[in-house]
């Protein structure tokens, strides 16, 4: 298996089955659209490629390991003067003097996209501009074309990567959300959008959005928008800037691309001193979900763990030493001594009240604070970061439980791909290896038939046994269904989904209500609407029983296949789920 994703990744020569409808890439190898190692994570940010044939590797490298999400950074609205942005003339002069009209403001906007004819309204002013290996664009953001003055964008662009990747996309069957033109940041607070330009950055999005419909109108792939411009999931001040931002570019795109979803990936911090407890989560996504103007959103809760702010552990670890990992970010101290609580706490809370419109996803940071000797990962942009493991990655799953319509991840380059070596596995290869290693994300007492046992949910449970500590002891499974049976809970009607083995989904019985299994979300389901595609978290979920007698405290599950999890799922001291 890892052979085979090295040579997705790398060559991409297996022949396989082409879509039809969208010509391949001339001198590109044909498309291979199996799905061979279909992991919990379903989605990824990815940087789009002018290369069609590089794109198109990456493309195929995601959707065999059960990627059908991409996701891109919106690049940034510039105000003020950028060294970086390239040289750009027209007629002999610089781009930014238009011979008879007043030019108020300049933006700079550096993508990897071609736009579309419509984006140009303004004859004389508005222009492309080919030159010195490049693409420019002149665009004026005035009303009208006989304004008295004008602000101007440039924009520069290596090639039309996004286009690119719309239309591999498409032929594999995925969705991609691009990403918003980020608003520009204030000078001495650049956590924070400078809204001196919100006019200016809401008519650039408007074109910008026009253009996306006239060209990516008629492609499946085209799912809706990201929003680039950071913030954390918790409580906010009144008038808060960046909730501004968010409530009046949101609006431009409800208006612009109506029934397009929104992609948000606000972060949590659980650093003592720093961060904020999970009781601050459920106003944070309130407060978010209010600038959706009417659209679909997903609110994609950034994990913590990669960047070191959330650690991911058991809920009887607090009083344990912080990973090793997170020493650099807050020191040799304990976990209760460093952070609020874990990952799976923040979660929780955010689930407890998903407001309508809005799916809860996670977005599992693929990295590591710090990278480590002899380890691949990324040194640019700093801070640099390091490369993590899959078993690693498994716990943030796990960590995400049972309440994320989807989980994604950032990023696919460099985290998944790069290598330590030319001989040694990347992160993705190690997907393609492990792949259907058991993860339990959720378990509760649940009787059948009269007999205690144990449900647990999770990916790749099918058949097999459950090992419960302590005492070590080994239960074979008894039941078995694909999905969640009545979200995790007994199902008073009896009936239950059906199931893959012998005897109905469990029923009845004195197993816990719905508050040990974690409280349902009110106002929303915080889920994938029923009969979701594969890549929804809850279609990938599974069901398994045992019987077996309340208390423990870890489980691990060895399925069919002879897979057996990384790590094993704890509950605290009276049951309650992590």
């Amino acid at each position: 298996m890892q052979k085979a994703l090295w040579l997705v990744v790398a060559v991409a020569f297996v022949v396989g089955m082409v879509v039809p409808g969208d010509p391949e890439p001339q001198d590109c190898p044909a498309r291979d659209t199996r799905v061979i190692a279909p992991y919990a994570v379903t989605g990824y940010w990815v940087m789009p490629r002018a290369d069609r044939c590089v794109t198109q590797r990456m493309v195929e490298a995601i959707h065999a390991i059960g990627g059908d999400t991409l996701i891109t950074f919106g690049p940034r609205f510039n105000a003020r003067p950028d060294p970086d942005f390239p040289a750009c003339a027209a007629d002999g002069r610089p781009c930014a003097e238009v011979p008879g009209v007043r030019v108020r403001h300049v933006y700079t906007y550096a993508t990897s996209e071609e736009f579309g004819p419509g984006m140009l309204r303004c004859p004389g002013i508005d222009r492309r501009i080919d030159g010195g290996g490049r693409t420019f664009y002149r665009l004026t953001l005035a009303a009208t074309c006989t304004a008295t003055e004008h602000d101007l964008v440039l924009v520069a662009t290596d090639g039309d990567g996004l286009g690119n990747l719309m239309r591999e996309a498409h032929a594999y069957g995925m969705t991609v959300y691009p990403g918003l033109p980020a608003a520009a940041q204030r000078a001495d607070k650049p956590w924070e959008p400078d809204t001196a330009h919100t006019a200016a950055l809401n008519a650039f999005t408007a074109r910008v959005l026009a253009d996306y419909r006239a060209r990516f109108g008629g492609l499946a792939s085209f799912g809706g928008v990201y929003q680039s411009f950071e913030l954390a999931m918790r409580k906010r001040a009144r008038n808060d800037p960046i909730i501004s931002l968010y409530a009046a570019q949101h609006a431009v795109v409800a208006a612009a691309l109506p029934g397009k979803r929104i992609v948000v990936s606000p972060y949590i911090d659980a650093r003592r001193g720093r961060g904020f407890p999970p009781s601050q989560v459920e106003q944070g996504l309130a407060a978010i979900a209010g600038t959706r103007a009417g659209a679909p959103m997903a609110v994609a809760v950034q994990d913590g763990r990669g960047t070191g702010k959330v650690p991911v552990h058991g809920p009887q670890d607090g009083p344990a030493k912080v990973a090793p990992r997170l020493v650099p970010v807050v020191g040799n101290v304990t976990n209760e001594q460093a952070y609020y609580g874990p990952t799976s706490a923040y979660i929780a809370a955010a689930a407890r009240r998903v407001p309508d419109g809005v799916e809860l996803w996670v977005n599992a940071e693929g990295f590591e604070p710090t990278p480590a000797a002899g380890e691949c990962g990324r040194a640019d942009p700093l801070p640099p970061r390091g490369r993590t493991t899959k078993a690693r990655l498994d716990q943030q799953v796990m960590a995400a439980g049972p309440h994320a319509a989807k989980i994604i991840s950032y990023g696919w380059d460099p985290f998944f791909t790069c290598q330590a070596r030319y001989d040694t596995p990347s992160l993705a290869d190690d997907i393609a290896a492990g792949w259907q290693q058991p993860i339990i994300v959720n378990a509760i007492p649940q009787e059948l038939d009269g007999r205690p046992g144990v449900l647990v949910e999770g990916y790749h449970l099918t058949g097999g046994t459950l090992r419960f500590e302590p005492g070590g002891a080994v239960v074979p499974q008894e039941r078995h269904w694909p999905g969640r049976p009545s979200q995790g809970r007994p199902d008073p009607t009896g009936a239950g989904p059906e199931s893959t083995e012998a005897g109905p989904a469990p029923t009845g019985g004195s197993g816990p209500g719905p508050t040990e299994a974690g409280p349902a979300p009110t106002g929303g389901s915080g889920r994938a609407p029923a009969g979701g595609g594969p890549g929804t978290a809850e279609a990938r979920l599974e069901s398994a029983w045992v019987p077996y007698t309340w208390p423990w405290t870890t489980v691990t599950a060895t399925n069919a296949a002879g897979y057996t999890s990384t790590s094993g799922y704890t509950r605290d001291s009276v049951g309650a789920p992590r």
